[in-house]
């Protein structure tokens, strides 16, 4: 076997043993009962915003959402399982019309490229626990992290502390 041939070997080995292991680390909440939810069932625990929101990837209207002057103290959790997503400490207002923040719980969100607008590529995220969608980060939010998590209220449910 050529040193090329064996590096890409041992380098394809490596891949495959450590796949199962990335994969369980990457999504702690895989065998989540929130998972197991029908979209009859959610249709019925939801309302019908919330449900086109966290279920059909919707947007509400902006400067509609009840959370968007809410400034106690507490923690903006998922709206669909009750996960928390975001403290209060980290939200701004970003003018925008939706519950802004500039970061997140560690490991609360999943991320993954929206493809759905012609000539804008963004992030979109949703709840790792019951994949709710939430909404969308940008690169135009404050210090220390310049992100904005741009969020549906009616994706969230706030629990004051």
């Amino acid at each position: 076997m050529s040193p090329i041939d064996r590096r890409t070997f041992l380098l394809a080995t490596a891949v495959v043993a450590a796949s199962p292991s990335l994969a369980l680390a990457a999504d702690q909440y895989a065998a989540s009962p929130w998972r197991k939810i029908s979209d009859a069932e959610w249709r019925k625990r939801l309302s019908p915003d919330a449900y086109d929101v966290l279920r059909h990837e919707g947007t509400e209207r902006p400067f509609t959402s009840s959370l968007l002057n809410e400034h106690r103290k507490g923690t903006f959790a998922c709206a669909g399982c009750g996960l928390a997503l975001f403290k209060s400490d980290w939200k701004f207002d970003s003018g925008t019309g939706w519950p802004s923040f500039y970061t997140e719980i560690p490991g609360a969100l999943g991320k993954k490229t929206d493809h759905g607008l012609p000539f804008e590529v963004r992030t979109e995220y949703h709840c790792a626990q019951c994949l709710g969608h939430q909404g969308h980060v940008f690169n135009d939010g404050p210090k220390p992290t310049g992100l904005r998590y741009c969020n549906d209220g009616v994706a969230l449910k706030f629990v004051p502390a």
